[in-house]
């Protein structure tokens, strides 16, 4: 092993003891039963404190990154937001709907699969919500699943291994998976696809303004319309 190579290693395990808690949080909290302990959908009260408890879960990993790893938000790709990352997000959102759409009309089909995420007792639940509902459940889908799984995960992920393809396998997969509970496992294709294309996305760009406006232009288009 070459000396870089063994600082390499070294800078990494030194790292690790740091990075892991910020691993737990940020793949871990999706993982939490908030659907049984806060049921969102009893009432606006219920609403309002399932929302807060991800958005406290999304500032905590914030202030972990600042505070604790004291390193700036754009090491996980929130840097300056601007009009140029809202029409990649626009434009990259409407193309990954365009990808979904064909994996449901066509591939599922073609393999005799069927996609009953709308027999769900969630999809059920949140259709019958009213728009404003909708769409602040969209927003923060769209931001915290970005900044937990994308730009925190990511990251991390690929530093402590060096590998790119680790860093997506993994995070992709606890993404993944972490959705059975509320959309069921008929519903695992899509979603590994979308976040397989997320992770792209945020591989092309590094980015998170742009996935975040991706997702809610993706989430938004089968969840608002």
């Amino acid at each position: 092993m070459s000396a870089t190579a063994r600082e390499i290693a070294s800078a990494r395990h030194r790292n690790l003891p740091v990075v892991l808690p910020g691993l737990l949080l940020a793949m871990g909290f999706a993982w939490l039963p908030l659907g049984r302990w806060i049921d969102e959908f009893a009432d606006t009260t219920h609403l309002v404190a399932y929302e807060a408890a991800w958005w406290t879960a999304v500032a905590a990993l914030l202030c972990y990154v600042r505070k604790v790893e004291q390193r700036p938000l754009a090491s996980i790709g929130l840097g300056r937001p601007g009009l140029r990352s809202l029409a990649l997000g626009l434009a990259s959102g409407v193309a990954v709907t365009g990808v979904l759409g064909a994996l449901y009309m066509l591939v599922l089909p073609a393999l005799h699969l069927d996609d009953k995420v709308a027999d769900t007792a969630n999809a059920h639940l949140l259709s019958a919500t009213p728009l404003w509902w909708r769409l602040i459940s969209t927003v923060r889908a769209g931001v915290s699943e970005e900044v937990m799984f994308r730009g925190y995960a990511m990251e991390r992920l690929q530093e402590l291994s060096g590998s790119r393809a680790f860093a997506v396998l993994i995070s992709c997969a606890v993404f993944t998976l972490a959705h059975v509970g509320a959309w069921g496992w008929s519903h695992e294709i899509v979603v590994a696809a979308g976040g397989l294309m997320f992770s792209l996305l945020y591989l092309w760009r590094r980015n998170l303004w742009i996935n975040m406006t991706a997702h809610f232009v993706v989430d938004a288009i089968s969840v608002l319309g």
